[in-house]
Order: structure tokens, then C-alpha cells, then sequence
């Protein structure tokens, strides 16, 4: 594992066992982090579900953003940058038992911006549940 990698995976666990709001993370498993590229997964539970019974909207949003994150991170940029822009498309309700994947890659990271993306899917069927689309500000000159 890259010097990149243990960095990353030594910020997600102090996040996901902080009393931040990363503490939402804590059933998160990270799979793999490096190149540009980050995957997770997660088994649906209770806690994550909204009052319908299916993985929450917001929640959806936290993995699309976190995840995107420590992608980002492990680019070349190395840096977590600042959301400018966050877009998620939810395509498939996601239920609780369901074991989910979280696969982020860095499309693009440039002077200031860094454009990301996400896919979440189901892991047993491989069924799309959410898409989305990060940007983020990762430097230059402020005015």
C-alpha cells in the first residue's frame, strides 16, 4: 500500500470515529484508494434509511461527496479541495441488507478545479442506485 493510501485510510478511520458529522461513515468499509480512484462499500441499515424504508437522499449525498474526497486526494493533486458543485441523480432505491459499492474516480484535476465522479450500485446485481457528479476547488489565487 502507497505512502498516499495509509494516509488516506488513517484520515477516514479518524473521521468515521470522530464525533464530526464523518462519524455517519462509521459502517463504511474502504476498499481501495489510490490513482485518482477511491471504492467503498457499505451494508444498508436502519440508520441510513429514510422514513420510506430506503437508503436516504442526504446520505446518498455524504458517500457521493466523502468518497469523491479521498479519490481526489489520492490524485495527483493530493489535496481534499473544496466543493463547489455537487449533483446527484438517485435511479434505484437501495433497501436495508443491501450491500452497496461506492466507486469515485477523478475525471479531471486541473489548476484550480477538480471534476469527480460516482457511481453507488448494488453489489449482489450490480443495479445502478445513484450517479454523481463533484466539483471542487483545489487551489490558485483568491481575489
Amino acid at each position: 500500500m502507497s505512502k498516499v493510501a495509509q494516509f488516506i485510510r488513517t484520515v477516514f478511520d479518524a473521521t468515521k470515529n470522530s464525533n464530526c458529522y464523518g462519524r455517519c461513515l462509521k459502517k463504511v468499509e474502504l476498499i481501495s484508494v489510490e490513482d485518482g480512484k477511491c471504492k467503498a462499500e457499505l451494508k444498508v441499515d436502519e440508520e441510513h434509511l429514510n422514513y420510506g424504508g430506503t437508503l436516504h437522499g442526504g446520505f446518498t449525498s455524504t458517500l457521493v461527496d466523502c468518497i469523491s474526497t479521498y479519490a481526489l486526494m489520492s490524485h495527483k493533486a493530493a489535496v481534499p479541495g473544496v466543493s463547489v458543485d455537487l449533483h446527484v441523480t438517485f435511479l434505484k432505491a437501495a433497501f436495508p441488507g443491501d450491500v452497496i459499492s461506492i466507486d469515485a474516480r477523478t475525471i479531471k484535476a486541473g489548476r484550480t478545479l477538480a471534476f469527480l465522479e460516482v457511481e453507488i450500485t448494488k453489489k449482489d446485481c450490480g443495479s445502478i442506485v445513484a450517479r454523481g457528479v463533484h466539483t471542487k476547488f483545489i487551489g490558485g489565487s483568491s481575489s
